[in-house]
This record gives structure tokens, sequence and C-alpha cells, in this order.
């Protein structure tokens, strides 16, 4: 009978082989598609290994499966933006699109925004958008929200310290 060691390497394979196809299932069944199924599993051990924590889950499967609800959460997430984004393309006269290459740094740039926006408040989030996208001043921010001057200030605040964090986090 051969034993197993506990190093970090040897508890993600133990894990890996007790519960690949498991999750594979179980995601397939979520998604209903097999190819999405499969990518979703691996980015879930990938996930995992990446955590290095594996040694140090007691409830497997319920692990798993929160880490992938993640991940579908992000899947649809990302296909609605591009969605979203190919909506918005197909308005303008097709000589002016840009190149397949540049539509996808697009939707990765959007994504990255949408990520970092999604840690941001409502009403900070509205303001930031308002100053960032619109080009309003934060006295018309103020006006249209219908909050003193004082707020929006706290609220782009906010907004930048968020933003500079997030990027500290990603570098």
């Amino acid at each position: 009978m051969k034993v197993r060691s506990q190093t970090p390497s040897c508890n993600i394979e133990m894990l890996y082989a007790d519960h690949h196809g498991w999750l594979s299932n179980w995601l397939r069944r979520k998604l209903g598609n097999h190819f999405d199924a499969a990518d979703l599993a691996q980015d879930t051990f990938v996930r995992v290994l990446r955590s290095r924590n594996a040694h140090e889950i007691r409830e497997p499967r319920q692990y798993l499966a929160t880490v992938a609800r993640g991940l579908m959460v992000d899947l649809f997430r990302r296909r609605e933006i591009e969605h979203q984004y190919l909506e918005a393309l197909a308005a303008l006269p097709q000589p002016v699109w840009p190149s397949p290459e540049s539509r996808a740094l697009v939707v990765e740039a959007l994504i990255e925004i949408d990520a970092m926006l999604a840690g941001l408040g409502p009403r900070v989030r509205l303001a930031f958008l308002l100053s960032q996208c619109d080009g309003l001043t934060y006295p018309q921010i103020a006006e249209q929200m219908n909050v003193s001057l004082r707020s929006v200030n706290k609220y782009m605040a906010r907004a930048m310290e968020h933003c500079c964090l997030y990027r500290l986090q990603r570098a």
C-alpha cells in the first residue's frame, strides 16, 4: 500500500484526482455545455493551486463549487460585456470596426474596468462615471445626483483611492 505524503503538490494532486470528475459533471449540468464546463473546472483547480491552500480545505466539494460559481459569474459577466461591445460596434459602419486583435484588447480592458468599478458603491460609482465618462464637473455631478458638493468630493476621493488600491493589488 502506497502512502501519500502531505506536501502541497500532493494535496492538489489528490484534490484533483478525487474531485475533478465530480466538478466537471456539476459544471456541465449548470452550464449545459461540456466545453465551458471543462474550461471552468480547469480554471477552478488553477485558482486553488495559486491560492496554495489545498492542504487547508476541509469540505472539498463545497469549496470547489464556491470557486467554480465565482468563475461562472465571471464568465457570464465577460460574455455580457463582450455582447454589449459587439452591439455597439454593430451600430458603426463596418469599415471603421477595429481589427479582431484590437476588439479583443478592448474587451479585456472593459472587463478590467468593470471588475475595478464593481468594488465601488453605487453612488461612488455613479459620481466617478459622471466625472470620468461624461466629463461633468463636481458641481454638475452634485446637481445631477442631488447631493452636496462636499459629498461629491468624498465620493471622488473614495473612487480614486479604490482605483489606486485596485491597481496596486493587480501589479
